[in-house]
């Protein structure tokens, strides 16, 4: 069944293109979402991004079974084209976050609710919870940098990523997506080792692992010394993951990192991605970057003739 969210942040006559777009039966308004790590933590600041901000839809801060204090700080430092962070995968854990994930249900808006664990029956047990709680989808993070046994740690192996896929499909009945790491030797193998498991959509990129060293003290920055690297640095490898995952998956795409323009956003969905995530955009441009993002693709689409969204899906692979 098609879920329906009639949400319209800009005005009909200054979006002439449609930019509507469906992803495993959820309808968006528009193609912009909300990354996992940013403003994501409380029901508010949710709200917030939909209706101040014009998302499309929300993903929440990765959340796990138990509360996670996460990494000292410092935590997340500006580079010259991207931000750099270590944060460790905070969080307050599911039994906590339920209120927070209802208050955020209070608007029209998909929320999508992002879980981490370690084993696929713990993945399992946390996307029930979701779904209890009322999240329209889940997002398993398969691809976190800096975060040790979880993340990268399994999203790394095809095997452990159909043996997690699996066992979540199997015990909820919300789209269930997976967050994919650019740091693997193919990633397009992964993403068919998702969609075989029965996985509704594939999300490409996370952070890159990176650090930065201080010259004048010889010591890294982060607390952490590692941590994952996101903005605009990273937008090449985003699009070319999804140009690659789209050569092996019939599922949709979404795009996530360096999303700050329509163009931005355009690159990804002409590489193959349905929607695109924007997580350090919000940094550079403000909370309203989504509605920003959303007029430019509009723009874009009728300056060059094009109707909807469907026209431009992939076109760059043709």
């Amino acid at each position: 069944m098609v879920e329906t969210f009639n949400r319209f942040p800009q005005s009909p006559d200054v979006l002439m293109a449609d930019i509507k777009i469906e992803i495993a039966g959820i309808r968006l308004e528009n193609p912009t979402m909300l990354a996992s790590g940013i403003l994501g933590q409380t029901g508010q600041s949710l709200l917030r991004i939909i209706h101040e901000g014009g998302a499309g839809a929300v993903v929440t801060k990765s959340i796990g079974l138990e509360p996670r204090t996460g990494h000292g700080n410092p935590c997340a430092i500006e580079l010259k084209n991207g931000l750099l962070n270590a944060m460790g995968l905070p969080n307050p854990g599911i039994d906590a976050f339920g209120s927070e994930l209802k208050i955020a249900l209070k608007s029209n808006a998909p929320v999508i609710a992002s879980i981490f664990a370690d084993t696929g029956e713990k993945f399992s047990t946390l996307a029930s919870r979701m779904e209890e709680h009322g999240a329209h989808a889940v997002e398993l993070n398969l691809s976190c940098p800096h975060a040790e046994k979880y993340g990268l740690d399994m999203g790394s192996d095809p095997l452990k990523v159909s043996d997690i896929v699996g066992q979540v499909k199997d015990s909820v009945k919300i789209p269930v997506f997976a967050k994919l790491s650019p740091m693997v030797p193919d990633i397009g193998h992964i993403a068919l080792a998702v969609q075989e498991a029965g996985g509704d959509a594939v999300v490409a990129i996370n952070t890159i692992k990176a650090m930065r060293i201080e010259p004048e003290i010889g010591m890294p920055v982060l607390k952490n010394n590692v941590g994952g690297i996101s903005g605009p640095a990273i937008k090449p490898a985003g699009i070319r993951a999804v140009y690659e995952i789209a050569g092996k998956v019939d599922i949709p795409i979404i795009g996530v990192g360096g999303v700050t323009t329509g163009l931005d956003a355009i690159e990804y969905i002409m590489a193959g991605a349905s929607a695109v995530q924007i997580g350090s955009g919000v940094h550079y441009r403000g909370i309203d970057v989504f509605q920003k993002v959303s007029q430019e693709i509009s723009e874009f689409m009728d300056r060059k003739g094009y109707a909807s969204l469907q026209d431009i899906i992939g076109i760059a692979r043709d």
